[in-house]
C-alpha cells in the first residue's frame, strides 16, 4: 500500500484516463486505486448488457437504453459517448460529490468523453495509455476471447483513430508490462498531488515559520 496522502486544497483532483479497447486500462486503474488512498475510480452508467462476472453498481451502473437516453436529455452526465453501439456516461453529480469531499477521481473514458470534459473547461490531469504496438493490441483483443473477428476488426479500426489523439493529453503511459505501467501512473498521481494548488496550505504554514518576529 502506498503512503500517498490526498491533496490538502479541500478539493480533489480529476484524472482522466483514455486508451484503445484492449490496452488494459481497467486493470491498470484497479491496481492504481487499490494502491493509493483517496483515489477512486468513477463508476460509469452504461446501456450495454451485463457480462458474466460483472456486478451492477460495482463494475458499472447498468441501465436500459431508454433510461440512458432520458439521462442525456436531463443533462445528468458530465460526459457520455456511444461506443460500438453501447452508451457510456459519467454522472456529473457523483463525480462532484467525490471531488468536493477532497478525494481524487479517475474517469476511465474514451477520447470522445475526454473532449467533452475539456470543452467544459474543467481542470483535470489527462493520461493516455498506449499499447506497445498495434500487433500487440490485436493479440490482446483476441486473447480476451470476448469478441468475434468482425468486432475485433472494428475495435482495431477505432484504435487507429484514437491513438492519434495522444498529444491532447498531459501524460502518455505505455502499458508494456503491468507493474512498470502502474508505477508510472503512481508517479503521475504523486506529481499532481504535489502541485501548488494541492500543497498551498502546507507550504504557507512552513513559510510562516520563516517570518522574523
Amino acid at each position: 500500500m502506498s503512503n500517498e496522502v490526498p491533496p490538502e486544497s479541500g478539493r480533489g483532483i480529476l484524472f482522466i484516463m483514455s486508451a484503445p479497447s484492449g490496452t488494459g486500462k481497467t486493470t491498470l486503474v484497479e491496481r492504481l486505486v487499490s494502491d493509493i488512498p483517496g483515489l477512486h475510480r468513477s463508476r460509469s452508467y452504461t446501456s450495454r448488457p451485463q457480462r458474466a462476472g460483472e456486478r451492477d453498481g460495482v463494475d458499472y451502473n447498468f441501465v436500459s437504453r431508454e433510461r440512458f437516453d432520458a439521462m442525456v436529455r436531463d443533462e445528468v452526465f458530465l460526459e457520455w459517448a456511444d461506443v460500438f453501439g453501447n452508451c457510456y456516461g459519467t454522472s456529473a453529480a457523483d463525480t462532484e460529490a467525490v471531488l468536493a469531499r477532497g478525494d481524487d477521481v479517475v474517469l476511465v473514458i474514451d477520447v470522445q468523453g475526454a473532449r467533452q470534459v475539456r470543452r467544459r473547461g474543467i481542470d483535470s490531469v489527462d493520461i493516455f495509455v498506449l499499447p506497445p504496438s498495434a500487433p500487440t493490441l490485436a493479440q490482446r483483443l483476441r486473447d480476451r476471447s470476448e469478441d468475434s473477428e468482425e468486432a475485433i476488426a472494428r475495435r482495431l479500426e477505432t484504435a487507429y483513430r484514437e491513438v492519434s489523439e495522444f498529444a491532447q493529453y498531459d501524460y502518455v503511459v505505455v502499458n508494456d508490462e503491468l507493474e512498470a505501467a502502474v508505477g508510472r501512473l503512481r508517479a503521475i498521481v504523486t506529481a499532481a498531488r504535489a502541485r501548488v494548488r494541492g500543497m498551498r496550505r502546507t507550504a504557507e504554514a512552513i513559510v510562516q515559520t520563516f517570518v522574523r518576529g
